[in-house]
């Protein structure tokens, strides 16, 4: 059912030999219609290629990775696809899904919510892992082999979704992600509403207490952190991370960038290495 809903060409353009589309699709998971950026790099006129996901943080579209990282050029090189969803459902018509930035539309923060009226479309957990690679690799030149990066809500996305799925994905890198999400404003503030207020049924969407538990096969994890971010302390807490990688003895490769913000100056200045770290782990080179 999932691999038969079609894809609605919104837009096409020609980009470093190779092609950025947006497309509209009726997603189950959500319950509505969705849009996402796909870039196909000119290697995929001869094969099917691996894929980046890159999941957005909080009040982006599929726009912004597409228009302000740079990425393009070196994903040619590389031979990678880039896959750019949105970071919620939109228009469904839920009470305050319009009244706040960091919540409701712009902020589904990669989750299953439980709680009404939000379960019945915010689902971006089921969207991402399952539906979106199921459609994408059924209708395009995509290879089963993936990995998953993204920036701060898209960062704590990037990280669950490939912790609670470790056989699905090839390497994780993040941008400044939300890495304890049940401690930190914006985090408690999406689950109390998504979640619901048992801080129980929390630690199954919080990256620290998935890293703490952690057993299954590791997946390669690359973070920068700006240090002149203004939410590091307070929303970020990267320090947190390096706690549960180190009590768990999962390797982690966490970079400080000093004179680097939140913004996408400081995605466009290290996204090359994201994208040849990844290409490595997707075999598509050997070194860096």
């Amino acid at each position: 059912m999932v691999a038969s809903a079609p894809l609605e060409v919104i837009e096409q353009v020609k980009v470093f030999a190779g092609q950025l589309t947006r497309y509209r699709h009726h997603s189950h998971a959500v319950n509505g219609d969705m849009e996402l950026a796909v870039f196909l790099p000119p290697q995929a006129h001869q094969r099917p290629v691996p894929a980046l996901y890159w999941l957005s943080g909080l009040t982006c579209t599929d726009q912004n990775f597409c228009q302000k990282a740079g990425a393009f050029g070196v994903a040619a090189e590389l031979g990678l696809a880039l896959i750019c969803p949105d970071t919620s459902p939109r228009g469904c018509n839920l009470p305050g899904e319009e009244d706040d930035w960091d919540f409701g539309s712009g902020a589904g923060f990669y989750l299953n919510a439980t709680q009404p009226p939000w379960s019945r479309h915010y689902r971006m957990y089921d969207y991402v892992v399952d539906e979106l690679p199921e459609l994408l690799e059924h209708q395009l030149p995509l290879s089963p082999r993936r990995s998953l990066a993204g920036h701060s809500m898209g960062g704590h996305g990037a990280l669950v979704c490939g912790l609670r799925n470790p056989e699905r994905y090839s390497s994780l890198s993040a941008f400044a992600p939300i890495s304890n999400p049940s401690n930190c404003p914006w985090g408690q503030k999406a689950f109390g509403h998504y979640l619901g207020p048992d801080r129980e049924q929390w630690r199954a969407w919080d990256a620290c207490e998935l890293l703490r538990q952690f057993s299954a096969p590791v997946l390669p994890l690359l973070v920068d952190q700006g240090e002149a971010d203004p939410f590091l302390t307070e929303q970020l807490q990267p320090q947190q991370l390096e706690a549960a990688c180190r009590a768990s003895g999962y390797p982690l490769t966490l970079r400080y960038q000093a004179g680097y913000d939140h913004s996408y100056y400081f995605i466009a200045s290290f996204i090359s290495d994201h994208l040849r770290f990844h290409a490595i782990h997707l075999g598509l080179v050997q070194t860096v």
